[in-house]
């Protein structure tokens, strides 16, 4: 039982990951078709990340009030609620509208859970648990690779994808009971995992925004937040609009590569895991930035297709432990005492990036050319290294 219960907290990632990467592998057929400019995909986004900020804020309010099962199938049902709308969309106008329910539904259980698992529970099951997001991020673009190749539309691909999150809402609406059961998650875990020792409760006070930015360290590591998904987002968003106008992909093509990028992520946080046992969280926070800069210097370089469109794939792996480790690092930079405070910070800065990176990109590419895409990525990568590696002196001396 316990098991099952676990799987479908992880089938609710799935759902969270589904439609994030719809976006930017549909927009390159979805702009012709409204008739707007190519950077109008950052209003959608920017209004969809907007939802999940405020979302994320009231979370832990709601979650108490409504129960975790509650909150989690009202997310999805929005979620799936909202792609259903976009496959019927007939304006441009309609889709920042159903941006708003899309990016609601998404916030919650991802503050939720990721603050729960952080303070908790050994690295490892947060790398699992975000190789679900990856899951349901890589599956959306396949979904719609599959569907373009055999001559469908873009429509075809949110309404299937809206289905797939109606099934997963149904599920948790009949383990609802279950869920009420339950009085904490953590009893649930430690049922699965019994080895995972049982944190002892402590009193978590209130810093305030302004004792919080002076901790040390903390402007750096929401800096490093808010550049790492800034190349997540920015990738998923303009990726297929990069292979499209740079490299002369079709859709359906291109569609399929951005999908090995994001399997490299699935991939990776999967295998980051079992590689937690063996590193730290630093040196997998340090590994993961090298590879990105790796793979986004080989999509640069004037190498052969084969060889330039590995670097797709070795940028995502580089994302893999970058974000969970981070995460779950929090408690050790900072204090347990200190940490759920400094966690919600640190996901505002990761919806800032998401919010704002990716429309910046658009309108760079729009008014020069997408070909910049990976400099750009690259330049966020070097400034991300050199934050990260300053937190990591600051707290070397701070242990000394």
């Amino acid at each position: 039982m316990a098991l099952f219960f676990l799987m479908i907290i992880y089938a609710a990632f799935i759902s969270l990951g589904l439609p994030d990467s719809l976006l930017g592998t549909a927009w390159p057929l979805m702009q012709p078709e409204f008739g707007v400019s190519t950077e109008s995909a950052g209003i959608i986004f920017m209004v969809t990340a907007g939802g999940t900020i405020v979302s994320s804020l009231f979370s832990s309010r709601v979650i108490r009030k409504y129960g975790t099962g509650n909150v989690t199938f009202v997310s999805i049902l929005l979620t799936a609620g909202a792609l259903f709308g976009i496959h019927l969309a007939p304006e441009f106008y309609w889709l920042p509208l159903l941006a708003i329910p899309l990016g609601l539904g998404a916030g919650a259980i991802d503050a939720g859970l990721n603050e729960f698992i952080a303070e908790h529970y050994e690295s490892r099951h947060m790398s699992w648990l975000h190789s679900f997001w990856g899951l349901g991020a890589m599956t959306g673009p396949i979904i719609l690779s599959g569907i373009l190749t055999s001559g469908g539309s873009w429509r075809s691909g949110y309404l299937i994808v809206s289905i797939v999150q109606f099934c997963i809402a149904g599920l948790i609406l009949l383990t609802l009971p279950m869920w009420q059961k339950v009085k904490t998650r953590k009893t649930v875990m430690q049922e699965v995992f019994p080895e995972t020792e049982k944190p002892q409760p402590s009193a978590h006070k209130t810093l305030g925004i302004k004792k919080l930015l002076k901790l040390d360290g903390v402007h750096a590591v929401l800096i490093s937040f808010i550049l790492y998904c800034g190349i997540e987002q920015t990738m998923m968003l303009w990726g297929a609009t990069y292979l499209i106008q740079a490299r002369g992909f079709d859709s359906a093509k291109a569609a399929f590569w951005i999908s090995f990028f994001l399997g490299g992520i699935t991939l990776g946080r999967f295998l980051s895991g079992f590689i937690t046992m063996k590193l730290n969280n630093t040196r997998m926070i340090r590994l993961g930035q090298l590879l990105i800069l790796a793979g986004t210097l080989l999509i640069i370089l004037p190498l052969p297709d084969g060889l330039s469109l590995a670097g797709i794939i070795i940028a995502g792996l580089g994302c893999a432990p970058i974000y969970p480790c981070m995460l779950h690092e929090t408690p050790v930079r900072f204090g347990k005492e200190n940490a759920q405070e400094v966690m919600g910070f640190q996901m505002a800065a990761a919806y800032i990036g998401s919010t704002f990176l990716p429309p910046l990109m658009g309108v760079v590419g729009s008014h020069t050319t997408m070909a910049i895409l990976p400099y750009i990525l690259f330049f966020y990568g070097i400034v991300m290294f050199f934050f990260s590696e300053q937190l990591n002196r600051r707290l070397r001396k701070r242990q000394l």
